[in-house]
């Protein structure tokens, strides 16, 4: 069983193809882990295992991944019949809604949902700490923050509870815990898998759907399986030229990659472990033929970015409470959800609709800023996938909103300025401080271009193989 838990989702259903296990064995082994480990780690609020293996006989034998367990973060990612939380006490688990499109693609392509993962409430900060379910913890150690928003689905594939698991990404929520649990986390191109059937996008298209996991191909394989459009999507992504799938392996070429050791922004205190952790990475890249230089797009230093971003996150958790308070009957009180969402619903309701659509054209300019980079010639951006060190439970506080405000956009200075723009980014498990912890590293590719990040992804994952110590 542990042999099994030890391949990523690809490898797992190669061994339900060949005959090697029964479809049932990778979802037995996995629950038999989750029950073992996750009384430490809490990273799954929500169990459905007798229902997930009751449904795996009725799986077609020709679905690709026939018997792979999953688990979906508790944030989007919606199962009919299944609550719904999304880290929070005021969505008394609801499961009225019906299987979102990226769950109806998942469950076509024969993976089995075992469960959902912890998340903060409305996936609004980069800790998994929610008061209605409690913290996440690191696999690595437990005394240390898994991320967030996605920190239940890091958590549960670090310690090897499965091979992959749902993630979502509005400020860096896929890249952040991928970095701090040692996994890949791709973010995906704004559009690339559709928010159907009950959003056109999230959080004014900062917000995609997307995985963590532990091996390039993985994330390749899984995106493929969930890419799409559903009829009435606002707008797509451009086409790729092939599977990502297909992409994994194949030369990159010769790439022309800018890199920043440190943050252009002057209030961005330099930290020697990121530093230290990209200079490696720009070494690796060059050592690998690339042509490799120090720059980044200016547009990154911008200190305005961080007011009209946050502006909008604000007003879209507004919102979010807004329609809970209208499914229920009765409005949201601010002492009913955490004290961070009740401020930012507080500083939306002194924002007017005017202010909110000039932040999104001063978002359309920064983003226009930003791709003149691209366009002037680079293929990638080499940056910290963090921006601060790994950190403990608690570093976040939830009673001193100031320094949690502060260090939460000090944490997303290298994330969220690709929400804004709709660039893919991937999160690569390529270093470790001193204590062993993992520290990610980001690249970023043009809008569109997740093909070349998964060829350039999967090269470094061949001269440096990513070390998973904490699945055992």
């Amino acid at each position: 069983m542990d042999e099994l838990l030890r391949l990523d989702a690809a490898g797992q259903a190669q061994a339900v193809r060949d005959g090697q296990v029964s479809a049932r064995e990778p979802a037995e082994a996995a629950i038999a882990r989750i029950e073992a480990l996750d009384g430490e780690l809490n990273a799954v609020v929500h169990r459905r295992f007798e229902r997930a293996l009751a449904e795996i006989d009725a799986i077609p034998a020709q679905a690709p991944f026939r018997g792979v367990p999953i688990l979906l973060k508790d944030l989007g990612w919606r199962q009919a019949g299944e609550p719904y939380h999304a880290g929070s006490r005021v969505t008394d688990g609801r499961a009225d809604a019906p299987d979102g499109y990226g769950v109806v693609r998942l469950r076509e392509a024969g993976f089995v949902v075992l469960g959902r993962t912890n998340t903060p409430e409305f996936g609004s900060t980069i800790t998994t700490e929610p008061a209605a379910f409690g913290a996440t913890r690191n696999p690595y150690d437990p005394a240390y923050s898994a991320g967030g928003s996605s920190g239940g689905s890091a958590a549960a594939v670090a310690a090897g509870m499965v091979a992959l698991a749902t993630a979502s990404d509005g400020g860096g929520s896929i890249r952040i815990p991928a970095s701090l649990c040692g996994l890949v986390g791709l973010k995906p191109t704004r559009a690339r898998v559709s928010l159907g059937p009950a959003q056109g996008e999230g959080w004014n298209g900062f917000s995609c759907p997307g995985f963590v996991t532990r091996t390039v191909r993985d994330s390749a394989v899984a995106l493929d399986v969930v890419s799409g459009t559903c009829p009435g999507d606002p707008y797509g992504a451009p086409e790729l030229p092939g599977p990502l799938a297909g992409e994994v392996g194949r030369d990159p070429g010769r790439l022309r990659i800018g890199f920043l050791t440190g943050h252009p922004r002057d209030d961005m205190p330099e930290t020697p472990v990121l530093t230290e952790a990209v200079t490696r990475a720009a070494l690796l890249l060059e050592s690998l033929g690339h042509d490799v230089e120090p720059g980044g797009p200016e547009a990154l230093g911008d200190p305005d970015f961080s007011l009209n971003f946050g502006a909008i996150v604000a007003n879209n958790v507004a919102a979010q409470v807004a329609m809970l308070g209208r499914l229920r009957g009765k409005p949201v009180e601010p002492d009913e959800i955490e004290p961070r969402n009740a401020a930012m619903v507080a500083s939306a309701r002194g924002r007017s609709a005017a202010e909110h659509i000039l932040a999104t054209q001063w978002i359309d300019g920064f983003r226009r800023r930003m791709a003149a980079w691209w366009s002037a010639g680079h293929d990638l951006l080499l940056v910290p996938s963090l921006g601060v060190a790994p950190f403990p439970l608690g570093w976040i506080p939830s009673d001193d909103l100031s320094l949690a405000f502060g260090r939460t956009g000090q944490a997303v200075a290298y994330t969220s300025p690709f929400n804004a723009t709709g660039q893919p980014a991937v999160s690569l498990p390529l270093h470790r401080d001193a204590a062993g912890l993992p520290v990610g590293v980001q690249l970023v590719a043009a809008y569109g271009r997740e093909d070349l990040l998964v060829r350039v992804a999967a090269q470094l994952e061949q001269a440096a193989p990513f070390e998973h110590p904490a699945v055992g």
